[in-house]
């Protein structure tokens, strides 16, 4: 199969044009022209990962590789090392970011992880009723996302709407029209900011909010009878 014929698929399932101005979504190694034996999907790209992937395949990320302009390749620092061995290894790279972002992953999340109905969807932010203690709100959460803690801003006690955008989702945070936010990479200022402005916030991380990329991008390949290994990048951060 040709890259080409898979980026028009691509392209139909989560449109690249509708990617932020500021994004970097699309093919970042490789060519149009190029074939593949077998098709990867993975949060991001680490050394472990490319190294594990068979020679001639393509790697669907959901987090550009090359983000910013590089003025040089520093083979011996990232993201030049990961991208010396996928040229290596003949290994093509695409990435679907924030154009994924809005068609596809926080639908599913909210509807396949949560097992929730979005009553709206306004860009990024997918929003449903939770009618309850916002407690027992993140209690739910724990059990759905499988987690044993989460960092939260608690405003009031009950709750009967909320708003999720997976990543780092705070840019939107004077969009939300709901009694809580999931996203994650909050930060101090803005947790003091939405407290008293009466907003219950619950930070899952980035991590752990867009690690059912694969599993989506998965789901929605079987429906043009394509189908992709199911891989991912480590998470970078750790409990001690």
């Amino acid at each position: 199969m040709k890259v080409a014929e898979i980026y028009k698929i691509l392209d139909q399932i989560a449109p690249f044009e509708a990617g932020e101005s500021w994004d970097n979504s699309g093919l970042l190694v490789g060519s149009m022209s190029d074939e593949f034996d077998k098709i990867y999907a993975s949060l991001d790209i680490d050394s472990n990962l490319v190294n594990n992937l068979e020679p001639n395949s393509l790697l669907i990320t959901h987090h550009p590789l090359i983000f910013s302009g590089l003025k040089k390749l520093d083979f011996s620092r990232y993201p030049a090392n990961l991208i010396k061995v996928l040229i290596k290894k003949d290994i093509k790279l695409i990435s679907m970011h924030t154009n994924f972002d809005k068609f596809v992953l926080n639908k599913f999340v909210m509807s396949e992880i949560l097992g929730l109905e979005s009553f709206k969807s306004v860009d990024f932010l997918e929003y449903a009723k939770f009618d309850g203690k916002f407690s027992d709100f993140c209690d739910f959460l724990k059990d759905k996302l499988c987690l044993d803690s989460l960092k939260v801003v608690k405003a009031k006690d009950e709750i009967s709407t909320f708003s999720l955008c997976t990543g780092s989702g705070m840019s939107m945070v004077d969009m939300v029209e709901a009694d809580a936010f999931i996203t994650g990479d909050i930060k101090y200022h803005d947790a003091l900011t939405a407290k008293e402005n009466g907003l219950n916030l619950v930070d899952i991380t980035h991590f752990e909010s867009e690690k059912y990329f694969s599993k989506a991008l998965v789901k929605n390949l079987q429906k043009f009878s394509i189908s992709a290994i199911i891989t991912n990048s480590t998470n970078p951060f750790s409990k001690i």
